[in-house]
Order: C-alpha cells, then structure tokens, then sequence
C-alpha cells in the first residue's frame, strides 16, 4: 500500500460509485484480516485515533474498518461524557486503560483530543487547562510509544458547506436522527472556533513520535478507502502462516430424527 505523504490538501474529483467503492474496498479488507492475523501472532500493539470536524464521517470509515475482522482484536472506544469522579482524576487518566494490550488494535473515536477541541470550543475547560494539555500531550505520547505501542492519527477535514449538508440530512432520516446531538447543534456555528483549536492542537501534537495525518472526507468513500491504505502501508505487517483448512466429515445420524415440535417461526415478510 502506498505510504505518500501529501503536503497539499488533494482534490477528490467526482464522487466515486457504490460498485467501484466495494470493489476497491475487498481487497483492502482482506489485508487488514492479515493485519490483524500479525497483530495477534507478532502480539503487537496498535493505537489509531480518529478526530476532526462534526460530521466528518469518523464513524464511517471505523466501522469500514473494522466490519470484516474480530472485534475482540480491533477494539472501538468511544468514550462518554466524564463523570464526576473521572472529572476530578489527571485529563487523560480516564483513556490509559484502553490502550492496547498485546495482540490489539485499538481505535479511539474521539480521544484524549477532546480537552483541545470541544472542551476548549464550549468551555468545558479554563484555556490554562487547554494549553496545560497541548503542553503535556506530546510527553505522555512519547511514553505511549515508548511502551512499544504503534500510534497513528487521523484527523478527517471537510468543507463548510458539505459539513452543512450532513448535518441537515441528519434532521429527517430516521437513521440518522440518532447523529445530530445538542452539542452538535451548538457547535455549528462555531466553525473558525474550532479551526483555531485546530491548528493550535497541530502546532502542538503534530511531532515527529507522533504525527497528525489528514484525510479529506469531502467524498466518504474516497476517504474510506485512502485512510485504510494509508493506515496498512503505516504498519510494518506481513502475511503470517496459516494452516491448510478442511472440512471434517459430519457425523453419522445415528438414528436421530426431527422431532414434531411446534417451533415458533419468524414470519417472512421479505
């Protein structure tokens, strides 16, 4: 997979097709099952961290991400709103006891990141704690890394306008409702807020142990399928041995029969 680096914000062209999405997605998903086949193997550990702007698509591109392997190797935290008790702990306390173990991928919707973006934006922390954060995030990633952890951050950036139009499609699809929150609402006005947040947590946290990648997410399909090959060409991984898989014979029925038992069927309406 492809381990550019672009400098320059890259243009998606048109919207890519369903058809062309899953086709360019199989092959993408059957590396990621060898990913995690070493993860398990290797007993690695490998932290991913999604952030960026309200309707980016954070959700989409995890959940193609994780919906052709295990769930007990690839591990989604998101994380609710502190409690009280978590409020009075140190900010990133809360987020340690799910970093990965050996043989996981843990992946962060929203992280640690939250004190330099949606708290800072909504006033949920005092700027002396926003900028404490900035200053000490790099020093506890660095011991992230240290402990052998493999950390990668994505942070996924759309327009003004196609944020908009997410956003509003939310209000009457009935799948969707569950997405637009109040917190959501707020901030929405508040765009060139979060930009400043944004790139003060860049100028702070884009280091060399630990740098921000940026994906834009105008078109999810096209972002879905660039951060997961961007994601497998980040991680040192190969193709692990497998064992030749045959099925064994069934048993013999031994005289068993059905039993005339009233089972209660679905009713098939489709």
């Amino acid at each position: 997979m492809s381990k550019k680096r672009g400098k320059e914000a890259p243009s998606q062209g048109d919207a890519l097709s369903y058809k062309d999405y899953t086709k360019a997605l199989l092959p993408l998903h059957a590396e990621l099952v060898k990913l995690q086949e070493w993860v398990v193997q290797k007993r690695k550990k490998v932290c991913i961290v999604f952030e960026g702007r309200d309707g980016a698509g954070k959700g989409g591109v995890i959940k193609a991400i994780t919906e052709r392997v295990s769930p007990r190797v690839f591990r989604v935290i998101a994380l609710p709103a502190p409690t009280e008790r978590e409020k009075s702990q140190m900010y990133v306390q809360r987020y340690l006891p799910h970093l990965p173990a050996a043989g996981e991928v843990v992946i962060f919707d929203r992280s640690w990141y939250n004190r330099a973006g949606v708290e800072r934006v909504m006033g949920f922390c005092s700027e002396e704690e926003a900028e404490a954060f900035l200053n000490a995030i790099p020093l506890v990633e660095r011991a992230i890394v240290n402990s052998g952890v493999l950390l990668i951050k994505y942070w996924l950036e759309v327009t003004e306008e196609e944020q908009t139009r997410r956003l509003e499609a939310r209000i009457n699809d009935g799948r969707k409702v569950w997405k637009l929150t109040d917190m959501d609402l707020r901030s929405y006005s508040r765009w060139y807020d979060y930009s400043r947040a944004r790139d003060a947590m860049f100028k702070a946290s884009d280091t060399e142990i630990a740098p921000w990648s940026v994906a834009i997410s105008n078109d999810k399909r096209r972002a879905r399928l660039n951060i997961i090959s961007d994601l497998l060409g980040r991680i040192p991984y190969e193709a692990m041995p497998r064992k030749r898989v045959k099925l064994p014979k069934r048993q013999a029925s031994d005289g068993y029969t059905a039993p005339d038992y009233p089972f209660k069927f679905i009713t098939e309406e489709f």
